[in-house]
């Protein structure tokens, strides 16, 4: 006996889905949410398939329609919105590093930096006493981590200390050419703190940051690398 498809269609309650079309509706919603990650060739697949698998008895109402276009409209923006953001962002980058070559060979304030030794300079170092210091320690580390100098500096007014160390060490010989470190220990009204030292140091490239957020860092003297906002100083 032959079945009329027809009537079987027909007979299925509007308000219950096939499983073909309960799972073309769930991909469908699944496209709708996932927004602009999913792209616009999947949106579309997905779409298609919801069309391919309606009930033609009980087809998509115009709304749910037009709903699902206005949905593909919006990702299409967002898409085009996103691939423009892109490249704005890397065209401002370009500029931004453009902009701070301009430091390059100039010598920059480096919290915690190197100290640089050679036959006729060493770099000083500032330190921001906002209480005054009623005596400071100053120690001098080579790139080994040994000490090399201690000293101890009487007095200060409240403001920017400049830390200078004359490159000999505590034996009274010359401090050998290369990079070291300041250690500054502050005594206040009774209180024992340890200030950065900010050291001057020569730029000697800019890059951004691997991590993509934006960063610019600056390789100055001794290899350490610095965040371009944490330089407070630049000198000539």
């Amino acid at each position: 006996m032959a079945i009329d498809t027809t009537s079987s269609l027909s007979s299925v309650p509007s308000n219950i889905l096939t499983s073909a079309q309960f799972k073309a509706q769930q991909d469908a919603t699944k496209a709708a949410t996932a927004g602009a990650s999913m792209g616009q060739d999947a949106f579309l697949k997905l779409f298609t398939t919801q069309l391919t698998n309606q009930d033609p008895t009980d087809p998509v109402k115009n709304e749910a329609f037009v709903a699902q276009l206005a949905q593909f409209s919006q990702l299409e923006a967002t898409t085009a919105m996103k691939n423009s953001m892109q490249s704005l962002s890397a065209s401002m980058m370009g500029d931004r590093i453009l902009g701070a070559s301009s430091l390059i060979g100039k010598t920059v304030s480096v919290p915690d930096g190197p100290v640089t030794v050679t036959d006729t300079t060493v770099a000083q170092g500032v330190i921001n006493l906002p209480t005054g210091a009623d005596g400071i320690q100053l120690q001098v580390f080579d790139s080994k981590g040994a000490l090399v100098r201690s000293q101890i500096i009487g007095a200060q007014p409240v403001g920017d200390f400049t830390l200078a160390w004359d490159g000999m060490t505590d034996g009274g010989a010359a401090a050998a050419n290369g990079t070291y470190r300041y250690v500054a220990t502050v005594n206040s009204a009774g209180k024992t703190t340890t200030p950065t030292v900010n050291t001057y140091a020569t730029v000697r490239s800019v890059s951004s940051s691997s991590t993509g957020d934006g960063t610019l860092l600056l390789e100055v003297d001794g290899g350490k690398t610095v965040s371009l906002a944490d330089v407070k100083r630049v000198g000539s």
